[in-house]
């Protein structure tokens, strides 16, 4: 015979459960949202190297950002081109974006519908927080080469 209270605590558990997992997991849209700041820098033969211009690009959108700073970009599942030029120096980097906890606790709660909406809105993945740029020689434009000579 069933004990109706042995039942009932068995319900309120899986109730609970579920409840938690749609709490804590949820999807990545709602937990991490479509947006991210992401940090770019530069270096040139192994040292910093400032006010190089760059063009960040996925298929979301382009932005642009002085080297070092920072800039909100649209996350997105593919990879961010990150193209940069300071006087004669310039360079090109890809960097992968990766699944985010968030886009894994919408595939277990959405299923494959629920990854395909994360996947096409960017918000399951995220992209290297800070990016380093290595830029080709020559580091210096003309002017800084002329200007470092003559503080010499």
């Amino acid at each position: 015979m069933l004990n109706p209270i042995n039942i009932s605590k068995k319900l309120i558990i899986i109730f609970l459960s579920t409840i938690s997992l749609f709490l804590f997991t949820g999807c990545a849209s709602v937990t991490s949202g479509k947006h991210q700041t992401v940090t770019v820098n530069t270096t040139c033969e192994g040292e910093p190297l400032t006010e190089a211009s760059c063009t960040l690009l996925n298929d979301k959108g382009s932005w642009l950002v002085k080297t070092p700073g920072s800039v909100v970009i649209q996350k997105a599942y593919g990879d961010l081109a990150i193209d940069c030029k300071k006087g004669e120096s310039k360079s090109s980097e890809k960097f992968q974006s990766k699944s985010n906890t968030g886009v894994w606790g919408n595939l277990l709660v959405g299923g494959v519908i629920g990854y395909a909406v994360d996947a096409s809105s960017g918000s399951g993945f995220d992209y290297p927080s800070n990016m380093v740029v290595k830029m080709n020689a020559p580091c210096q434009t003309k002017s800084e080469k002329i200007s470092a000579a003559s503080e010499k």
